[in-house]
């Protein structure tokens, strides 16, 4: 299935080269290079987990930049940085809603709880809390943004 987003960037790069749509070709060439490079390091083709997870980083890196942007008074790259996020989140699963993480979470504190013989986990347990609602979120085959499932965890074990 390693072909799925690869696939879909080449016939979008094409598109977007017939369009003449320059800011969309440059950035769907720059994915492209990033899978690329992955897969030239690693030697062999990369999973579909590899490939979410390398646009993820990509993701992660935009959202910093319009902060320091923003910061920076400079809106009109924060804006460019924006339309990349958009560009390659079309390339990702569909992000879980809050009230879904909601649940997955209250699943997780559930599981670690009966794990723990029956003890609610407090604080110090956060870190199995969000091994487990991870592999959950994971399980479900939506993505979260992994400061929401922290906030959501640290709610969810305050309530003890």
């Amino acid at each position: 299935m390693m072909a799925a987003i690869g696939e879909k960037l080449g016939k979008d790069i094409v598109t977007a080269m017939k369009a003449r749509e320059q800011e969309t070709l440059t950035t769907l060439r720059m994915v492209k290079s990033a899978l690329k490079n992955k897969e030239i390091d690693k030697r062999e083709p990369l999973t579909d987990a590899e490939e979410q997870s390398i646009l993820t980083t990509m993701l992660k890196q935009r959202r910093e930049s319009i902060e320091q942007f923003t910061k920076g008074g400079r809106p009109e790259l924060a804006a460019k940085e924006q339309v990349e996020i958009g560009l390659i989140e079309a390339y990702m699963p569909k992000a879980a809603s809050e009230d879904d993480l909601r649940a997955l979470v209250a699943a997780a504190v559930e599981q670690v709880t009966a794990e723990n013989g029956g003890t609610k986990p407090g604080p110090k347990e956060m870190g199995s809390v969000m091994k487990a609602a991870q592999a959950k979120i994971a399980a479900s085959g939506a993505r979260a943004d992994g400061k929401l499932v922290s906030e959501l965890v640290k709610a969810e074990l305050a309530k003890s």
